[in-house]
């Protein structure tokens, strides 16, 4: 069978991300199939300063109240896929252009799908400023970057403006939300959905690869 390719459009600040991206995982592991992972940026918010922001202070100014449920919500579906979220821990959203560009250079050393998820974590489970280059870098080191590359690509103005580039044609393109995934370039799948939905694309992708291949 054919190698599926599965291109993955998220911001590392998302918990829905996080979570998708976690299921998306998980569905490959039990099914075996083969995949190869790409990932695209995303901004959820391109405007948000260097210092960050309150993202329960955030969801108060736009939707009212106490934006608790939303949070109970979110940590409820992490937990279904074994995700320890604890949203209280990181109450910042961080500019995340600098991630990116680290998680796009990352393709060519083959360790973009795992960078993704190790910047998801420190994020999200370490409750890590994933907008401090030292932070970037010593993350990146794990995965194939030495640190001055790291360090240089995380604050090189040309790089980060590749990025933004790349996640404003994303939002061009018509992804106005994320997680969004497209299997095989043809089956498009938007949003956080249960693991059987994952089952049943990666079937449905599986199956299309090998038809094509026949």
């Amino acid at each position: 069978m054919s190698e599926i390719q599965i291109d993955v459009v998220t911001d590392i600040v998302c918990p829905w991300c996080f979570i998708g991206v976690v299921r998306l995982h998980k569905v490959l592991a039990d099914t075996g199939i083969e995949a190869r992972i790409l990932h695209h940026p995303f901004f959820l918010d391109p405007d948000v300063p260097p210092e960050g922001i309150d993202v329960a202070e955030k969801l108060r100014k736009r939707f009212g109240g106490d934006p608790a449920a939303m949070f109970a919500r979110v940590e409820a579906e992490a937990r279904k896929s074994g995700i320890p979220l604890d949203l209280s821990k990181q109450p910042r959203q961080r500019p995340t252009a600098a991630a990116h560009t680290l998680i796009r250079h990352a393709l060519a050393k083959g360790t973009q799908d795992a960078l993704a998820t190790a910047l998801f974590e420190a994020h999200f489970l370490q409750a890590l400023n994933i907008a401090d280059p030292d932070v970037l870098t010593g993350i990146a080191a794990r995965y194939g970057f030495a640190a001055d590359e790291a360090r240089r690509l995380a604050s090189d103005a040309a790089e980060l403006e590749i990025t933004h580039q790349e996640a404003a044609a994303a939002a061009q393109g018509g992804i106005s939300g994320v997680p969004f995934f497209v299997f095989n370039r043809r089956l498009a799948l938007s949003g956080c959905q249960p693991e059987d939905v994952f089952h049943q694309a990666l079937a449905q992708a599986a199956s299309t690869t090998v038809e094509a291949g026949a």
